[in-house]
């Protein structure tokens, strides 16, 4: 482990949010499975210690498909990490779900391949419970801050989690609508599988950055990383006030089981 000071929430910063705590200390942080995306900056909010870690580094270098998630999750459990919230982009499926709503996403579907996607490769077998991805508390908490912040949000959800970096197809887009999924985004697994087996309670606020090409009427052209990247940018400061509001009001962690290997 570490002799690093130790942290009590977690933050994942997603595309666009590549720092968030004004006054913190950088750590680096030596992991069984390399280094993190970045090394992480720990400081004070509202008298707790929180962890911050952009999962794609501090430039964007990691694009979703190389994103070192099992590195990333066992450091921020190594600092004594048991919340994480995880804010990222999603592209949306409804038309009900329109760019600059927030969503607090209570299920997911894996669609990613090739990606080290758990900590148990063996000799040590562990099979996590996964049947609620994300935790019940932190995702309330999430939902309170955003109501409290003024914005569009709404409660629950369902991602489809793609390898990327490539957006989809029409075809396969319809496919995702069609089989009930609400939005879609690249980096959610194995992030929430991780969490999970290391016993750390996750939750996503999942910001809708566009309509996905597939939505059923829509006549739009497809988006671009350009727009994406632009609208995430320009609700940074909103998602940073949802964010430091969360931090400060969340209840303690709820318990979750670890495995062996934690």
């Amino acid at each position: 482990m570490t002799s690093a000071p130790q942290a009590e929430l977690g933050i994942f910063g997603g595309s666009g949010l590549y720092a968030l705590l004004d006054d913190s200390e950088e750590i680096a942080i030596d992991t069984p499975y390399g280094p993190t995306s970045a090394p992480v900056r720990v400081g004070d909010v509202g008298g707790r210690r929180v962890a911050f870690l952009p999962r794609h580094g501090v430039d964007h270098e990691h694009p979703p498909h190389r994103v070192p998630y099992r590195a990333n999750v066992w450091a921020l459990h190594a600092l004594g990490v048991r919340q994480v919230v995880a804010p990222c982009a999603v592209g949306s499926l409804r038309a009900d779900l329109g760019p600059t709503t927030f969503v607090i996403p209570d299920q997911l579907v894996d669609r990613t391949s090739g990606r080290d996607g758990t900590f148990f490769d063996g000799p040590t077998t562990y099979h996590a419970a996964l049947a609620d991805p994300y935790c019940d508390h932190l995702r309330a908490e999430a939902l309170a801050a955003c109501r409290a912040e003024g914005v569009t949000v709404e409660d629950g959800g369902t991602v489809t989690v793609v390898s990327g970096p490539r957006f989809s197809t029409r075809a396969e887009s319809r496919w995702f609508a069609s089989m009930g999924t609400d939005l879609l985004n690249m980096t959610q697994a194995p992030e929430a599988a991780l969490c999970r087996e290391a016993g750390l309670c996750y939750a996503a606020i999942a910001l809708v950055t566009d309509y996905d090409v597939g939505l059923d009427g829509s006549d739009l052209p497809p988006v671009t990383q350009a727009e994406v990247f632009a609208l995430f940018d320009a609700t940074i400061p909103v998602l940073r006030r949802i964010l430091l509001r969360l931090l400060s009001d969340a209840g303690h962690a709820c318990g979750l089981e670890a495995g062996p290997s934690f």
